[in-house]
């Protein structure tokens, strides 16, 4: 017999984890033109472009692991946990297909592009710093039953 758990109230939490998910990536999206600016006014254009690309990468590679993680809705937890998988796996392949090419066709200043991707990550941390008090249950300190 397969270990299924079959998501009976599905929609509710897919919905709220998928509008999140989403929203992360809109975060970055304007993280993403806010160091385009800082950059356009410390470096000019050259920082706004690599800016912009940087930015870019963590953004659309953040897109698509969230279009394959919640692009269908999840019937059991084998296929979200598989999903998440394969959305993280694209998310890398694209991220440093990315990279590649920018570096390669582009030659952007390093520390704008850098920066502008690393600031992409600030965006989840503030996400999930929104979400954890949310989802904290608290427990019982050694095991004890109540």
């Amino acid at each position: 017999m397969a270990l299924t758990i079959e998501l009976s109230n599905a929609p509710r939490p897919y919905f709220a984890a998928r509008r999140l998910a989403f929203g992360v990536v809109l975060g970055q999206a304007g993280v993403t033109l806010l160091a385009a600016l800082v950059s356009l006014a410390v470096q000019g254009a050259t920082g706004a472009v690599s800016a912009l690309l940087g930015g870019g990468i963590g953004t659309a590679s953040s897109l698509a692991m969230a279009a394959i993680a919640f692009g269908r809705i999840p019937r059991s937890a084998p296929l979200i946990l598989a999903a998440f998988f394969v959305g993280e796996l694209a998310k890398l392949v694209l991220m440093i297909g990315l990279f590649i090419a920018a570096w390669h066709w582009m030659r952007p200043s390093p520390g704008a592009m850098f920066a502008a991707y690393g600031a992409t990550f600030v965006v989840y941390w503030i996400a999930l710093a929104g979400v954890l008090p949310r989802l904290a249950v608290p427990r019982p300190l050694g095991g004890a039953q109540g």
